[in-house]
């Protein structure tokens, strides 16, 4: 009976294939403007919400008006809304560089969301059901794959990939892009809104300015989820020393830190950590070899009480600890490596011995429970048919890293607009960007403090893909749907000063 209530979940009804609409022809050229849509429905918090699904591509242009890739999309619209013009627009994507939209669209936000346990770890079959956690209630969303993910792709071998493959020529065409996407589905009336995951933080930090300033859009809010640096200046030992919240963290969640600590809540916890860490900590390191033996030690003692790491290998480190090896050691006399994007997951190693994990454990997890499903969404239930293999990660390297002044960009671009609002949402177990780094980012963001009430934090407890375990889900859409509606002025409001 459980193998059959697994089959029903998994596999919720598939709409009849379309009428024909620009369809997709079975090929592995892409066709760059090409749409199917289908209608469904959706309860989420216990309302029905019919809507439109549209997969499709569109043009990315050069300066001379000649078409050079194509950008798959998905668009999701409610139907039964009359008035689209206060309706918002959210326009997602996510990072990588190189991986499209999937994460977020049948993780976290969409219609669907792919077959999972509660905890986000992948079970068969295969396949997407219903999310009655999605914002699709409250907001119409485009997904959107950035140039070599998913489907999209150049229109021929000759284009450069340097046009697209960097932090400012990515930033440039996409919001080209999204200018006449929006001027297609005639939403200019309409809030529109931003979420970018990983490096799609970088992405939509830069979007929010280059949209006001060369596409002349003005945006509503932008939600950062496990955001990057943003191209947000920090030395060697005050990055490092960033991460100790997070080891802190992850030594809770394996119950290996002292047991006065292990007692208490996580989110007890994790202030004093954060405290030791500005207050003491980084001062003491900004002394280099010049710290007090004595001072040295005391630092080792409580640095070991707060990551479960011996007081040995901190002193060993001098109070330093390099990411990987953290990895690596903190659960090597239990025979198990953790991951990266996701401490909560546990991988096997050839040897216990070495530096860093073999292999990335929670990305291998991700990708075994993502992949099958977003093939069978797109292809049997969207209906979107071609023979071009999807890129879950794709060829966008080398990748032009230089002139990053995304969080600047991002400052400057809510200065502008006093509609706008930001929303960071971190998970308290990702360590590739990491909670505390980006709550360090979010102070340094408005040095003048002037901005502060517009721009937010909040904790979950997963890690990067903060939405993979079940109850997160829930309540991170919710905080989304109350950003939306605080970031909505009242009727007749300015946008003034």
């Amino acid at each position: 009976m459980a193998g059959a209530d697994a089959q029903r979940n998994a596999a919720p009804s598939v709409p009849p294939a379309p009428a024909a609409e620009k369809l997709p022809s079975n090929s592995r050229v892409l066709n760059i403007d090409s749409s199917v849509t289908t209608k469904a429905t959706v309860t989420i918090k216990g309302q029905l919400v019919p809507y439109e699904a549209t997969a499709g591509t569109m043009p990315v242009w050069d300066e001379e008006g000649k078409p050079i890739a194509g950008v798959f999309y998905t668009y999701y619209e409610r139907t039964d809304v009359r008035d689209r013009a206060a309706r918002p627009l959210v326009i997602s994507f996510n990072g990588g560089p190189g991986t499209p939209s999937v994460w977020m669209e049948i993780g976290y936000t969409g219609p669907r969301r792919l077959n999972i346990d509660d905890e986000g770890f992948p079970i068969q079959p295969y396949g997407v059901k219903e999310n009655s956690s999605s914002i699709l209630d409250v907001a119409d969303i485009v997904y959107l794959d950035p140039v070599n993910t998913g489907f999209s792709r150049a229109i021929s071998k000759d284009i450069p990939g340097s046009r697209f493959f960097g932090v400012n020529e990515d930033i440039k065409y996409l919001a080209q892009w999204i200018a006449t996407f929006v001027t297609r589905k005639n939403r200019w009336a309409s809030p529109k809104f931003l979420i970018g995951e990983s490096y799609g933080t970088t992405r939509a930090a830069g979007l929010a300015l280059e949209l006001q300033d060369a596409q002349w859009m003005y945006l509503n809010g932008v939600v950062l989820v496990s955001p990057t640096e943003l191209g947000i200046e920090r030395s060697g030992f005050v990055k490092a020393s960033l991460r100790v919240p997070y080891y802190s963290a992850t030594a809770w969640y394996h119950k290996v830190l002292s047991p006065e600590l292990q007692k208490k809540d996580l989110t007890e916890v994790l202030p004093e950590v954060e405290d030791f860490t500005v207050n003491e900590l980084i001062p003491a390191l900004a002394k280099g070899g010049f710290l007090e033996e004595a001072k040295k030690k005391e630092l080792a003692v409580k640095m070991s009480r707060y990551t479960g790491l011996s007081e040995k290998v901190l002193l060993q480190y001098n109070l330093v600890i390099p990411a990987n090896f953290f990895w690596k050691e903190l659960l090597r006399d239990k025979g198990f490596t953790i991951g990266r994007l996701d401490s909560r997951y546990r991988g096997l190693d050839q040897q216990d011995a070495g530096d860093s994990p073999d292999y990335n454990a929670e990305l291998n997890s991700w990708s075994h429970a993502f992949m099958p499903a977003m093939n069978i969404y797109l292809r049997e239930e969207l209906h979107y048919k071609t023979d071009l293999q999807y890129y879950l990660f794709g060829p966008v390297f080398p990748w032009n890293r230089q002139n990053d002044h995304t969080g600047e960009n991002l400052r400057q671009a809510i200065a502008e607009n006093p509609y706008m609002h930001l929303l960071i949402q971190s998970g308290y177990y990702d360590g590739a960007c990491d909670y505390f780094n980006a709550k360090y980012s979010l102070w340094q963001l408005d040095p003048s403090g002037k901005l502060k009430d517009r721009l937010h934090w909040e904790g979950y407890r997963s890690g990067h893909m903060l939405y993979l375990r079940k109850p997160d889900l829930a309540e991170s859409n919710e905080n989304l749907r109350k950003f939306i509606s605080a970031a909505l002025p009242r009727p007749g409001e300015p946008a003034k000063y």
